[in-house]
């Protein structure tokens, strides 16, 4: 298990990088809608990356212990958070952008694919 915990902070220090770079380029460029969309939607998908990483092990300490694993990993919150910054971004068109809460959301998927391609690059040069 802490290598779950390893690739979470190796994706959560990469999304808090990329959450400074947004609110650099929402301080310092004429597109605050986008920009702030974008950190509404990486936010709360840095915040559904930490929900499933702590169901999953939650769950996974669960089984390992034989005690009874919980029914759900989360999904329904997960859902219910991205169905409600969307819900924002509608209700404030002026200030959120709705395409860039959407691509915002999933963020935690860009980089999780991004950290599967280094780590099998890297894996592959080590030889293992």
């Amino acid at each position: 298990m802490p290598e779950l915990q390893q690739l979470f902070n190796r994706h959560r220090k990469f999304m808090l990088f990329l959450l400074s770079l947004l609110v650099l380029g929402w301080g310092f460029t004429p597109y605050h809608s986008i920009f702030l969309g974008l950190i509404l939607g990486t936010s709360v998908s840095l915040y559904n990356h930490w929900l499933t990483m702590r169901k999953t092990k939650r769950f996974s300490d669960a089984v390992v212990s034989e005690k009874r694993p919980a029914k759900s990993l989360g999904t329904l919150i997960r859902m219910g958070t991205a169905v409600i910054s969307v819900l924002i971004a509608l209700r404030y068109p002026d200030t959120f952008n709705v395409f860039s809460v959407i691509l915002g959301l999933m963020t935690s998927h860009v980089v999780i694919m991004i950290d599967f391609i280094f780590l099998t690059i890297q894996s592959h040069k080590s030889g293992k």
